[in-house]
């Protein structure tokens, strides 16, 4: 049913042949199940590090969780990770088990793993031992806890989160008490360190099926990101908008491309809308000031997720322009890259695409974005100017000339606006001409 690499078979050839039973063990076998391939491959054991060294003498193995059971054994093909059958003792921080013991079998080491799709072992000649009917809910696309729901988010809380990234991923659906037992749980995530929730947040969001994952579990995400819980229910009272700010948000993020700051930009672009909703006399909504507003909820987030500054400052940008307009005509698209550079208009045009689709009530907005993205494209397959580094002349020749100090940047700024608008040529001479012209007082 699995075909193994070579790295895995001859690692449990070698085991086994000194005597320690050994399987490949969860996502590699869920993933080779499914049909998809695995990202790395893990094993279990019953060897005992100690005996682990013994056998893999003279190879290279690192000692990544001794003191859990785990070697990791450097091949040809990659790392392989090999750990001890073992049982986890109890987990007093929700998170990491303060001990754990060594078990004799491999249905006890299944045991302890969070959800079924993922308590399977493979062996080349014994097949595939699935003691908590891991297969079945794999083909019927469930994701169930093994044994107890709340002792496994009580365990180890970032199980949640998992939960939640597999459904992004996977496109699965969470068998009704697992999901009970998740929202109950859910307050043992503030034990979780930010940088652990962001990884698993910005998996969902870059997941084939985040769209399912984001409106079925909003309430769970809801309580990890509390500065969006506003988003969730807030009707937008407007006949440009057919969804709520939540759904919208989730129907744009799914529109853009599965790249993590585009997601992060384009689930935060409208979470200032709520704290700026206001309702006229005719009865329908607007939201002015939006997105600043939502800039600086979306900056606190961001730091408390421990993003770098710049993948903040990226997404930060993308939410506070997003409603900007990028401009219709080639002069205006020069304007703007000016202004923020090719790869952040391109951010912003993947962003309003997104945007218009979520929106779901103005299709013709894609053909003017796709407009704007040939003016783009036009723009810079002519190397027209836009950027001081295009000029046809540099600070060097203003200071030959007789300028200094801010004087020379401020001559700069206004040359390169000079030919943008088209009232110069980008040529040497003509910009030292409109420079001598300017510093004569003649224009």
């Amino acid at each position: 049913m699995i075909a193994l690499p070579d790295a895995p078979a001859r690692a449990i050839e070698r085991l086994e042949a000194a005597g320690y039973e050994s399987w490949v063990v969860g996502g590699c076998v869920r993933d080779s199940l499914r049909g998809a391939q695995p990202h790395d491959w893990d094993l279990c054991t019953a060897a005992r590090p100690d005996e682990m060294r013994a056998v893999f003498a003279g190879e290279r193995l690192l000692e990544t969780g001794v003191q859990h059971g785990t070697l990791t054994l450097l091949t040809a093909d990659g790392p392989l990770e090999i750990t001890t059958f073992r049982a986890d003792g109890a987990y007093a921080d929700g998170r990491h088990p303060d001990g754990v013991r060594f078990v004799g079998s491999i249905e006890d080491d299944l045991a302890r793993r969070d959800l079924t799709v993922g308590a399977m072992a493979w062996h080349p000649q014994r097949g595939l031992c699935d003691p908590y009917g891991g297969l079945d809910d794999l083909q019927e696309g469930v994701l169930r806890a093994v044994g107890d729901p709340d002792a496994r988010f009580r365990e180890d809380a970032l199980r949640i989160l998992r939960t939640v990234r597999f459904v992004s991923q996977l496109g699965f659906a969470v068998e009704p008490a697992t999901a009970a037992a998740m929202r109950r749980q859910v307050a043992r995530l503030d034990c979780v360190a930010a940088e652990r929730v962001c990884t698993e947040l910005t998996g969902t969001l870059c997941g084939r099926f985040a769209r399912r994952a984001l409106l079925g579990l909003a309430d769970v995400l809801g309580y990890v990101l509390p500065e969006l819980a506003p988003m969730i229910g807030c009707d937008q009272r407007n006949r440009h908008h057919r969804y709520t700010v939540w759904e919208h948000s989730v129907r744009a993020v799914e529109q853009v491309p599965a790249e993590p700051a585009l997601r992060w930009a384009a689930l935060l672009h409208d979470c200032g809308k709520p704290a700026c909703k206001t309702i006229d006399e005719q009865g329908v909504g607007h939201f002015y000031g939006h997105p600043k507003a939502g800039r600086a909820i979306a900056d606190e987030l961001l730091r408390r997720l421990r993003f770098s500054g710049a993948d903040r400052d990226r997404i930060l940008l993308l939410v506070e322009q997003h409603d900007r307009p990028l401009g219709d005509t080639a002069q205006l698209v020069r304007r703007r890259l000016s202004a923020i550079g090719e790869a952040r208009f391109r951010d912003l045009l993947a962003l309003k695409k997104g945007d218009a689709v979520g929106q779901g009530t103005h299709p013709e907005a894609i053909a003017a974005l796709q407009a704007i993205e040939q003016q783009l494209n036009d723009v810079l397959a002519a190397q027209a100017c836009f950027s001081l580094r295009q000029l046809a002349v540099d600070g060097d020749d203003l200071t030959a000339l007789g300028l200094s100090g801010p004087a020379v940047g401020e001559m700069l700024r206004a040359l390169l606006d000079a030919t943008i608008d088209g009232q110069v040529d980008n040529t040497r001479t003509a910009l030292l001409a409109l420079v001598r012209a300017r510093m004569e007082g003649t224009i």
